[in-house]
């Protein structure tokens, strides 16, 4: 009996050691050598100072900027810990919306993305992930097609030609993983800093 539980102590602890210290080590080693620059979580950096991550979306919603997909995230309440309230792209909270795809409560909130468009005066078609969130609720990309779209606004509100501004949301697409994997897609993040170093007032 001794014997046997002396044998899975062992075993305990050194899978405990193995899977718990050694396995992560490593991986966070050979993370470190061969990608570092994800390793410390794609950070994005302006002048020297850190201004977020290329993998987590920021909920830019001034005119002059271009606008990220919804967010489903939420957190607690300032003011009612029992409550939850909206908190866009809150990286703790990393969820859905969950709702099914005839729920009541979605096709009303996309509804109501597509009017505030509309009154914008957007006339064409609506990109899906300019009124939709994603799973994860943190997605920074925003399809070519939302980023075109929000053009106008933000020429309007910076005295720009939308044609400069074409040519930059054009520059900054970057296409499918090794050609074929996901869709070509637009870093909002990147785009926005991209976008403030055109020196427009």
């Amino acid at each position: 009996m001794l014997q046997q539980l002396r044998i899975a102590v062992v075993m305990l602890l050194s899978f405990t050691v193995l899977t718990g210290v050694v396995y992560p080590l490593a991986v966070s080693g050979v993370a470190w050598v061969m990608m570092q620059d994800q390793a410390l979580g794609s950070l994005v950096r302006r002048d020297g100072k850190v201004v977020g991550s290329a993998l987590v979306g920021q909920a830019f919603t001034s005119e002059r900027y271009f606008h990220p997909r919804p967010s489903a995230t939420i957190g607690t309440d300032a003011f009612d810990p029992s409550k939850t309230v909206d908190a866009p792209y809150n990286a703790a909270a990393s969820t859905g919306s969950n709702l099914g795809p005839i729920t009541k409560k979605l096709i009303e909130r996309v509804q109501g993305s597509v009017d505030e468009l509309r009154k914008e005066g957007i006339a064409g078609p609506v990109p899906v992930d300019a009124v939709t969130t994603s799973s994860s609720g943190l997605d920074p990309d925003i399809s070519p097609q939302n980023a075109l779209m929000q053009i106008p606004r933000v020429a309007k509100a910076r005295g720009v030609t939308e044609d400069r501004l074409r040519r930059l949301v054009n520059g900054e697409v970057e296409g499918r993983a090794l050609g074929v994997l996901g869709e070509p897609r637009v870093n909002v993040l990147r785009l926005n800093l991209a976008l403030d170093s055109l020196g427009a007032q």
